[in-house]
């Protein structure tokens, strides 16, 4: 159930922080909106981040995903409940305007059968009737969080897509726009509150048709969200570009939760690479601030812990756009763990990109399903996921002790995913002209030459973790215990998923190549097979002995111990995918 937290705790405690040093009159004369989203529904992790909202000088606040994902959740009382003690709390905490996040359409079975006249029972869009009911359904569900200030509205991956349903007279780009306009007339024009509209695709042709949407919508009061990547929050992305190409009010989603980049369990504290976007796209044309994710849910909250320096980032730069990385990283770890630490942590901070860029990645691509450990056989790494799906030309020069450019598509989608996900499916639906360049082929290319560009990569990222590590031990006398152990430990997890991927890298890559046929079975490939599946066994081993003693949010880091002896298992024993080919090791089966 959603919300399970305690609402006069929740609310109690949040007005303790209500005491601010900014000046909201300030924040205004700056003109930019300073947001964060917040995803879980943990009382403990909700009231860290509103506690520093004073000192952020936040003045949009987006509950979201696990607080609430649709506005229809408002009906359930427990939700309703939670919702508004929350609003009221951040709005005595000092924030001006707290939205609520809504998906529209929502699934068909919420709509009433009667307007399911569509073929196979889509619903029908020219039906006045329906506009009118769906536009009363939000009076209704508005009038029940009385104090929020406006939705967030997603239009696109939403339970009953729109543009699916039908209408003998309207375009998908039109129908979205629809959606849209109908949302706005209750929400703006009739109440006065605010409207956010998020853009999300996973093509350009699903883009053409949000962008086009955007463009048939008669409100001229909406105000866009657009993610700071097309797509979703990957590293190896580039800036969004549509961001500031529509003449309307956007502001930039980032994503300090770190979906796909290690949820803040293991080090996420790349100040250079925000600095580097942000510096970028507030300067576009129609930008007028950002929102950032301060989670991904569950106990991952950057609050208090070394990711929090991402928004620290965006602070810092956003108040002086000359200010130098190196005076981020330095102002950020002086306040909170002393200038003492600052030669220690500084270079462990600033390491973190390169490390989790040569480990959740391979070969400029990531292979990590939500910072799950996952090569086989999660499809989006090899389709959906792939960053040369947005720079033209799809190429990428891969550093990492490996410092070579490589085509996305024709040498690293081509050899690192399995043949069966190379045929259809997303590849074939998103990036179809993949296919039609004849870029990847059916069937399966790994070789040794790829693998030893893997694995130098892996190498690398494990270098950089065990070297980052060390510097934090160094700071252990200058830090206070208990800082001292969440650093500490956020490091060690960074340093085990290094070494746990490159072990698993060496024994799953390595197998695959080995599968090809004797003519492939080459001794130093049947060393560096064996050297994994050793390197997973010890590793995980470790992980086993470090306890359930991290945060859990989507990503439960634990797990990925369990999904590498998997991996062991299938070499070892026999991978159906493979032919059923078994390799012998002498160490004990898991």
């Amino acid at each position: 159930m959603k919300l399970r937290f305690c609402v006069w705790i929740l609310f109690s405690l949040l007005i303790s922080s209500c005491n601010r040093g900014s000046d909201n009159a300030a924040v205004a004369e700056r003109s930019a909106i300073r947001g964060w989203s917040v995803l879980t529904n943990r009382a403990e992790e909700i009231m860290k981040a509103v506690s520093k909202i004073p000192a952020y000088e936040i003045n949009h606040l987006q509950l979201s995903h696990d607080i609430i994902m649709n506005l229809h959740e408002v009906r359930n009382p427990v939700v309703r409940s939670g919702v508004n003690a929350l609003i009221d709390s951040a709005h005595t905490a000092g924030v001006a305007e707290v939205v609520l996040w809504d998906h529209a359409l929502y699934g068909l079975d919420y709509y009433p059968d009667r307007f399911k006249t569509g073929p196979r029972g889509t619903l029908d869009l020219d039906d006045p009737v329906f506009w009118e009911w769906f536009k009363d359904d939000y009076r209704e569900m508005m009038a029940l969080v009385p104090q929020a200030d406006g939705l967030v509205l997603t239009f696109i991956e939403t339970g009953a897509r729109a543009e699916h349903q039908y209408s003998a007279t309207m375009t998908a780009a039109q129908k979205l726009a629809r959606v849209i306009d109908n949302v706005a007339e209750v929400v703006i024009h009739e109440l006065g509150k605010k409207l956010y509209v998020r853009t999300f695709a996973y093509s350009d042709r699903e883009y053409n048709v949000t962008v086009g949407s955007i463009n048939h919508v008669k409100s001229q009061d909406i105000v866009l969200m657009m993610k700071e990547t097309p797509h979703d929050f990957f590293l190896t992305h580039p800036n969004n570009r549509l961001i500031g190409s529509i003449d309307r009010p956007t502001i930039v989603e980032f994503d300090f939760g770190n979906e796909f980049n290690g949820q803040g369990v293991i080090a996420n504290t790349w100040v250079d690479h925000v600095v580097k976007r942000w510096s970028e796209l507030k300067t576009r044309p129609n930008v007028v601030g950002y929102v950032a994710r301060t989670d991904r849910y569950g106990t991952t909250t950057s609050i208090g812990r070394p990711s929090e320096i991402l928004l620290h980032t965006l602070k810092s730069l956003d108040e002086d756009p000359r200010i130098e990385v190196d005076g981020i990283y330095g102002s950020f770890i002086e306040r909170e763990y002393g200038a003492e630490a600052i030669p220690f942590l500084k270079p462990a901070f600033r390491s973190s990109f390169d490390i989790v860029t040569s480990t959740l990645y391979t070969l400029g691509t990531n292979v990590a399903d939500h910072s799950r450990l996952d090569f086989d056989p999660y499809p989006s790494s090899y389709a959906r996921h792939v960053s040369g799906k947005w720079v033209n030309p799809p190429v990428v020069h891969v550093k990492h002790d490996v410092d070579r450019e490589f085509h996305y598509w024709k040498d690293v989608v081509q050899r690192l995913a399995p043949a069966r996900l190379k045929r259809g499916g997303q590849l074939e639906e998103e990036a179809p002209y993949v296919l039609d360049s004849g870029w990847v082929s059916a069937d399966e290319r790994m070789d040794e030459e790829f693998l030893g560009y893997v694995l130098a990569e892996k190498a690398y990222g494990v270098r950089l973790a065990s070297e980052a590590l060390r510097k934090v031990e160094e700071a252990r006398g200058v830090l206070d215990p208990e800082r001292f152990h969440d650093i500490y430990h956020t490091f060690y997890r960074t340093f085990l998923t290094a070494r746990l991927y490159e072990a698993t890298a060496a024994a799953y890559w390595g197998y695959r190549v080995y599968a090809r046929g004797e003519e492939y079975r080459t001794p130093s490939l049947e060393e560096t097979i064996a050297k994994g599946l050793s390197g997973i066994i010890e590793v995980a081993q470790e992980m086993e002995a470090y306890g359930s003693d991290y945060p859990v949010g989507q990503w439960n880091w634990g797990k990925d111990r369990e999904k590498a002896l998997g991996y062991y298992r299938k070499i070892t024993l026999g991978w159906p995918e493979y032919g059923g080919l078994s390799f012998a090791h002498e160490t004990k089966r898991q």
